[in-house]
């Protein structure tokens, strides 16, 4: 529920769904995106993402529960003039200069042509490629692609920008570059709806999450509350399976080669899992403690919730 004189939630969906046919895609999908934060959206493959995705932007058309965006009903016409949208896969002529692509999509969204070149100059220095507006896009690395269709997203100063796995075909200065786009975007008061696998991206640059699994959320909230856990991890050798089963009892577990994390743990029982590791047969080369990282809580979420559904 809205206070009077505030403004809604960016995106607000209840129960939303959505069958292809003897399909669904999405079975159930309730979540709240606020104003003005940085949001990732996470999940497996055939989590249910794209085809949310999709519904926001009024791309599709959903077969049951409730939405809105902006404060109006997904699909709205004049709410969708004001969301800018980077697809995972997008390609401009490489024959067409930077200016010239930010000047064609100003012509499709019906910026007028008195504000265009004011338009196309902000949306060029926010994402660093002011000097490079006449160079052709041909000649433009990755990074300087993504972040011209960034720009593109930009056009118009939307009040949501949705952005569909903007690094995830980006070398480390390419992904660092998206990085600080975004942060300079959520400087601006602009909500920004990150949906993507990377999770050291999403770690690195939003303020909530929310993570999902068969069309359904199964953990949301801001970073701080889902990573501040205790937690423990551990270098392991020569632990059978049924020893590695048995440590869920001192909490979720979840394996990267040969290191283990087990969070949430007290610090006051990392001796206590030592202990029956070694007595397992298990050897230990290395323990630190601290806590979970979202690879590590996201892990170990979808084998919990897996684990308890029927089969």
């Amino acid at each position: 529920m809205t206070v009077a004189g505030a403004q809604p939630p960016s995106i607000e969906v209840t129960d939303l769904r959505k069958r292809y046919g003897r399909v669904e895609a999405l079975a159930g999908l309730t979540m709240t995106v606020g104003r003005g934060e940085v949001f990732g959206f996470l999940g497996p493959n055939g989590a249910g993402k794209t085809t949310a995705v999709k519904l926001l932007l009024g791309l599709a058309r959903p077969t049951g529960g409730e939405g809105r965006v902006l404060g109006a009903r997904i699909g709205d016409l004049e709410v969708r003039r004001r969301i800018g949208y980077l697809p995972e896969l997008f390609r401009y002529q490489p024959w067409l200069r930077a200016e010239e692509v930010l000047g064609l999509h100003c012509e499709l969204i019906g910026i007028e042509h008195a504000t265009r070149r004011t338009a196309i100059d902000e949306a060029l220095q926010l994402v660093g490629l002011w000097s490079r507006a006449r160079d052709l896009v041909g000649g433009f690395s990755k990074g300087m692609q993504q972040r011209l269709g960034l720009g593109v997203a930009l056009l118009g100063a939307p009040d949501l920008v949705v952005l569909d796995e903007p690094t995830s075909a980006l070398d480390p200065l390419g992904r660092r570059e998206v990085r600080e786009v975004i942060r300079a975007i959520r400087e601006r008061g602009t909500t920004v709806f990150l949906n993507s696998h990377l999770l050291t991206e999403v770690e690195r640059v939003c303020d909530r999450v929310a993570i999902i699994d068969q069309g359904r959320v199964i953990a949301q909230g801001p970073l701080d509350d889902l990573l501040g856990v205790p937690a423990a991890r551990l270098r392991v050798t020569d632990l059978s399976a049924e020893a590695h089963a048995a440590l869920a009892r001192f909490g979720e577990v979840a394996q990267d080669g040969e290191w283990l994390t087990i969070s949430p743990l007290d610090p006051e029982r990392v001796p206590d899992v030592v202990a029956a590791i070694v007595a397992a047969g298990g050897r230990i080369h290395a323990v630190e403690g601290g806590r979970s990282s979202l690879e590590d809580r996201f892990v170990g979420l979808l084998a919990a919730v897996r684990e308890e559904r029927p089969a």
